[in-house]
């Protein structure tokens, strides 16, 4: 008698499967419990078991194809009078639809006979050869040969779609760190190799650092603020061999004793500057409306022990120069020392990050949450510059200025951006701007 096998829920709720590799070709003949074919599901690598005697008439799923749940996937002549499940089985599972693992989905509720019954029921119909074996735990993962004979490698976990993900991209999944539940392997698992291949890590080797606190935090703000307002950024190389020179005289002026004064200070009190002229990029979107803030609250970002945080000055716009730079310095100190105020840590309304301090000349900066813009202020080093038609030696830097485009486009951006490397060009400007 010929039997259609179909693809069973091997009892986890799959809804398909992957045909790994078959064991069994057409004319074989198969004995109860030999393993027809390999699966893979979201969870596992799972060898099918036939619960038949005979001879294998069609494979009707090549391997690498994905199939649903209840497809026929092998048939089979049966060489015994009645098949062996259920020959092996009290009269209610019988009435189930037999799969290749267990006894198929229960109808109804129901005792499990003894074991002993099932056998001499087994034996009072006819004698069988084998006796089945028990019902065993999940199969873990079979170990695979690796081409060329080298040494096995376990096979990997992935769902059908990742899987094929990984083999348009060509991405070998035995090479790829996985993410997933019980050690399988998801789709962003498999993006991420194919950008930077996954070196596994030696458990011996590797540190772990707990994400917590200002570090959890921080890594929160930043992947929503980078998912949810449409980033934009542009960039600006300037000549501040002026700026410069005024903070060499600035260091020398009575109302500056005792403050830091630095190049910082100077791209401060100009994108405070550009904020008042140009308000609506000292704001922050919502779903109702652009909240336009008569504060400039100047962020400064901070790197830290603990973390990447980003205090702010109060009311920046209302500070003369050598206040602004006081309050730079404090801020920055107490930033350092852990020992900001929750009030100081929120209500920003636009941020400069200093990355020149780590020798870098611009990067694109993610937006603090709800701020609409933030400028990334470059390294200062000497460079050839043209000066009135002549090549000369000028001190440049480059900004950075990132924006969300919901509130600020292309046009005002531009402004903004130019302003600021005008009054850095020219920190005259700052007096006559302001």
């Amino acid at each position: 008698m010929k039997r259609d096998f179909k693809l069973p829920d091997v009892g986890e709720g799959l809804v398909e499967a992957e045909i790994v590799r078959w064991h069994v070709a057409v004319g074989d003949t198969v004995k109860v419990h030999q393993t027809l074919v390999e699966i893979e599901t979201a969870k596992a690598v799972v060898e099918l078991p036939s619960p038949y005697e005979g001879e294998v008439v069609a494979l009707l799923v090549a391997e690498g194809e994905t199939v649903d749940v209840g497809r026929v996937i092998i048939t089979v002549d049966d060489a015994t009078e009645e098949a062996l499940t259920e020959s092996l089985v009290p009269e209610e599972p019988q009435k189930r639809e037999p799969v290749l693992v267990g006894y198929g989905v229960k109808q109804g509720p129901s005792k499990r006979r003894a074991r002993k019954s099932h056998a001499t029921a087994a034996v009072s119909r006819e004698p069988v050869a084998t006796a089945p074996a028990p019902m065993s735990p999940p199969v873990p993962p079979p170990v695979r040969p690796s081409p060329g004979g080298s040494a096995p490698r376990v096979a990997v976990l992935a769902k059908p779609p990742v899987r094929k993900l990984a083999k348009d991209l060509g991405v070998d999944l035995a090479d790829v760190a996985p993410s997933g539940p019980n050690g399988s392997i998801t789709r962003d698992d498999v993006l991420a190799a194919q950008v930077a291949p996954v070196v596994p890590l030696v458990v011996e080797e590797q540190e772990s650092i707990p994400v917590r606190g200002v570090r959890k935090a921080t890594a929160a703000a930043m992947v929503a603020s980078a998912f949810t307002a449409p980033h934009v950024t542009e960039f600006l190389q300037i000549d501040v061999t002026e700026t410069m020179n005024a903070v060499r005289r600035m260091r020398e002026e009575p109302d500056f004793a005792g403050v830091k004064v630095s190049p910082l200070l100077m791209v401060a009190k100009a994108l405070v500057t550009a904020m008042k002229r140009y308000p609506l990029a000292n704001s922050t979107w919502t779903d109702e409306a652009i909240l336009i803030k008569k504060s400039v609250n100047l962020g400064i970002a901070a790197a830290t022990e603990r973390g990447l945080i980003v205090p702010n000055i109060k009311d920046a716009q209302a500070l003369s120069l050598p206040a602004l730079a006081r309050a730079l310095g404090d801020l920055t100190e107490r930033a350092r020392a852990g020992k900001c105020t929750p009030a100081e840590m929120s209500g920003g309304t636009v941020t400069i990050t200093n990355i020149g301090v780590f020798g870098i000349d611009a990067g694109t900066p993610i937006l603090n949450p709800g701020e609409a813009a933030i400028l990334a202020f470059g390294r200062i080093r000497d460079l050839p510059w043209v000066v009135d038609g002549q090549i000369a030696v000028r001190k440049v830097t480059t900004l950075a200025l990132s924006f969300d485009h919901r509130v600020i486009d292309g046009e005002l951006g531009s402004y903004v951006l130019r302003d600021v490397g005008a009054m850095l060009e020219d920190p005259l400007r700052m007096l006559t701007w302001a």
